[in-house]
């Protein structure tokens, strides 16, 4: 039988409980399914948030589905096909992706050495300085934010970040 309890409506406070302050409208915490259905609403919003704010308040010479080739591209050459699935785009969009990267001279091309018939994309020194750059803007920007936030909050979000990349491993 489904259970009668009604489902709370996910928070609309996109700032989130107060620190220190009780996470759990209803005094229970985060362990009951209403809670834990909240809570994965407002990481998901805050989430989002800090992204497209990251994206939009710095400024950058390339688009973000071309930063996105880009970092890929720092890990481990690709081939357009691998990028593709990677981005989970089509190959026709990666395609055109990667040759408006290699016209900026940030991305190059070069025949695989074990099977002439692929072709692998890989980071420029022009293309590594873009990405460094780009990473110092959107650090810089982070730090402005941080800078205005307690220690004890500061610590609260460094654990915060670990949990969440742990969440995202999974």
């Amino acid at each position: 039988m489904p259970d009668p309890t009604p489902v709370t409506p996910p928070s609309t406070d996109l700032r989130g409980p107060e620190p220190g302050g009780d996470p759990g409208q209803d005094g229970t915490g985060t362990d009951s399914p209403q809670e834990i259905a909240r809570l994965a609403h407002d990481l998901r919003i805050a989430c989002m948030r800090v992204s497209r704010r990251v994206r939009f308040e710095t400024t950058s010479t390339i688009a973000p589905h071309q930063l996105s080739v880009i970092v890929r591209l720092a890990e481990s050459s690709y081939s357009s096909g691998e990028l593709a699935s990677i981005e989970r785009v089509s190959a026709p969009s990666m395609s055109r992706t990667v040759t408006a990267l290699v016209e900026l001279g940030m991305v190059e091309r070069a025949t695989d050495s074990d099977d002439a018939r692929v072709v692998r994309l890989s980071l420029t020194p022009a293309g590594r300085r873009e990405l460094d750059v780009h990473r110092a803007r959107r650090d810089a920007w982070m730090t402005e934010r941080l800078d205005g936030l307690t220690s004890e909050e500061r610590q609260l979000l460094a654990g915060a970040s670990h949990l969440l990349n742990r969440v995202f491993d999974q």
